[in-house]
């Protein structure tokens, strides 16, 4: 339990060699454990069972993995061109995109409020924000009055983060609101791009946002287990690996 509170994903003969046990006493284990809903088994090994059940709060995440967001969001910059039109998600790690983007003549469309504030002191980006009721716990616009304006744009690029991803589940989120609204930010983009670190990888909220399959990158880091990344690619997709 320990080695897997901190690895994504552990395979039977990571274990093995972990606890000096033998494959079959390990299988063994795993099995009690999956029955017990402890751990879940996924592509390429197993994992323990990550449900988060609500959303926490930008505070909360800025203390998390920061090294490893300001990574993604310098590799995930390179992907932006001069004159694009570029929604940004909610999020720590799309505010430190949003910091890595000051120097382009930009149109923006955010849900975020510390985002939009942020950008809307360089005179050469155009800044939207879809307006809307405010979720508290991530300052950022929700509601059919955002989603009606994300509906009626066809930006260059889109940017998504998230609390949890899988290949099984896809990208999930703790709220139904949250899940229509993230829809909606990459449904008329040309480009759909995944920014999400590799601690986030195989945890898993009760509202799918959308199978991996409607992206067309993935930014992420070097911690995400070997066998995903070869999936990932095997599937199409244009896979982005930051080292920290």
């Amino acid at each position: 339990m320990d080695y897997l509170k901190n690895h994504s994903l552990a395979t039977v003969e990571q274990l093995v060699e972990a606890v000096d046990a033998s494959p079959a006493t390990i299988r063994r284990d795993l099995i009690k454990l999956d029955e017990q809903g402890v751990i879940q088994r996924s592509h390429g090994g197993v994992a323990l069972r990550r449900f988060i059940p609500s959303q926490p709060t930008t505070t909360e995440k800025q203390q998390r993995n920061r090294a490893e967001k300001q990574a993604i969001a310098r590799q995930a910059a390179q992907l932006v061109r001069p004159g694009d039109a570029v929604v940004l998600d909610a999020g720590t790690t799309t505010l430190e995109l949003a910091r890595c983007l000051t120097h382009l003549p930009l149109r923006v469309i955010t849900v975020d409020l510390h985002i939009a504030l942020f950008l809307s002191e360089f005179k050469q980006i155009e800044v939207t924000i879809v307006g809307g009721r405010i979720d508290d716990s991530s300052q950022s616009c929700i509601g059919e009055h955002g989603r009606r304006l994300l509906r009626g744009i066809y930006p260059d690029i889109a940017f998504l983060s998230c609390n949890s991803w899988s290949l099984e589940h896809g990208v999930t989120t703790p709220t139904e609101e949250k899940a229509g609204l993230k829809q909606d930010i990459i449904a008329n983009a040309q480009r759909k791009v995944l920014l999400a670190d590799s601690s986030k990888y195989q945890a898993f909220s009760l509202f799918c946002i959308t199978p991996l399959e409607a992206f067309t990158d993935v930014v992420s880091d070097v911690g995400l287990p070997g066998d995903v990344q070869g999936v990932l690619r095997q599937q199409g997709f244009r896979v982005e690996l930051v080292q920290v």
